[in-house]
This record gives structure tokens, C-alpha cells and sequence, in this order.
């Protein structure tokens, strides 16, 4: 099964009580930290492919910090296919790559520059970290994160981070840091083009 997030901004001290990026009440990084791992391997299992469209965390390249960082994310379940963010560095992928693992067959870790298209539920994905405009066409949608709390003006556009105010199109409500499994991603495309043609 596949699932998509983003901005999960690992071990970054000034996300926390930032009302401007997010809206994350945690009393230490770590708390925060072990929110996201916990979400994510209750819904993630280790044979599922996650999609992480950028900005996985905000460190130093020194080699003691990339190394907490590779052991956080070697506690997440499934194989990852990170899309570089704004705060992600060809240091950082060089890193992971150097140290990836084989699970279910294949590299833990996969990395692309800008983005990827993927194809179900009869539309076209197009996954990337910055918001971009594929244009008014029923069928295309751009998956994103990069914005935090806020939203696209667009119908086509889905902010898929961890702190996306986009999670309100599902009938149910999520722990912070859960990514989004490919029907919650239908059903939140889905509900944001009828509020938006409410809207007209």
C-alpha cells in the first residue's frame, strides 16, 4: 500500500510553538519526534511504500547528527522515497544512501530532485515539494507539503504535510504525523472539489 507526507521537519527546535509553519504543542523536539515515528508505524506497515515530499528535518551535516537522523528513520516502517524539500541537501541524501538497507527486496531509502508522477484512482498524480499549478483538468493533481498549515486556493492541489488543514476533508480524524494512505488522498480530492464548487 502507498501512503504520502511531508514536512516532517525531525529534530527542527523552531517548529515547535510556531503558529506561522504549524501548530505543534510539544514540550521537547523528541516528544515531537516520537509523535511522528508512533503515527506512522501504527498505520504504516514494514511492506507498504511511503512518498515523503520533502524537508524530512532540520540539522547540520555533521556526522553526529546525520547519524541520529538515519537512526530515526530506520525506525519507520516501509520503504521511503524522498522528494528533496527546501531544507533537504544532496549532504544529507549522500548520507542516507551511503548507509540505505535492503527491506522487502529493495533500498530503503530512494531520492528524487524534483518529483514524480505516479497514476490511480483513475488520476494523475504529481508529486513534488513546492505547490505547482497543473492546470484546471479533472483528472490532475498536484500532491505537495512545503506550506504547513495552509492550504492551495486550488481544487487541484493537495498539501499532504504532516501539518496540512486539509486532513478536515476526511470523514474521520487522524493522529499529527499519520501519513496519508491513497484513499485518503481520493476522498480528500474528492470532498475539496465539491467545496470548491460550492464556493462558485
Amino acid at each position: 500500500m502507498d501512503f504520502f507526507t511531508a514536512d516532517t521537519h525531525f529534530f527542527h527546535p523552531g517548529i515547535v510553538h510556531n503558529a506561522r509553519f504549524a501548530d505543534r504543542h510539544f514540550l521537547t523536539i523528541g516528544e515531537m519526534n516520537e509523535q511522528i515515528v508512533n503515527s506512522w508505524n501504527a498505520t504504516v506497515a514494514p511492506t507498504d511504500q511511503v512518498y515523503h515530499l520533502g524537508d524530512i528535518a532540520l540539522i547540520s551535516n555533521k556526522a553526529a547528527e546525520l547519524a541520529r537522523l538515519l537512526s530515526l528513520l530506520l525506525r519507520l516502517n516501509g520503504n521511503i522515497c524522498f522528494i528533496k524539500g527546501n531544507h533537504d541537501n544532496q549532504t544529507l541524501f549522500k548520507y542516507l544512501a551511503k548507509h540505505n538497507i535492503t527491506v522487502n527486496g529493495k533500498p530503503k531509502f530512494t531520492f528524487h530532485e524534483v518529483g514524480i508522477r505516479l497514476k490511480f484512482a483513475k488520476y494523475q498524480f504529481f508529486l513534488t515539494h513546492y505547490p505547482m499549478i497543473v492546470g484546471p483538468a479533472k483528472n490532475r493533481i498536484n500532491l505537495h507539503g512545503h506550506i504547513h498549515n495552509r492550504a492551495v486556493n486550488m481544487a487541484e492541489n493537495i498539501n499532504v504535510g504532516v501539518d496540512s488543514p486539509e486532513k478536515d476533508y476526511l470523514h474521520r480524524s487522524i493522529p499529527f504525523g499519520t501519513p496519508f494512505s491513497r484513499d485518503d488522498i481520493v476522498m480528500m480530492v474528492t470532498e475539496k472539489k465539491i467545496d470548491y464548487q460550492k464556493r462558485r
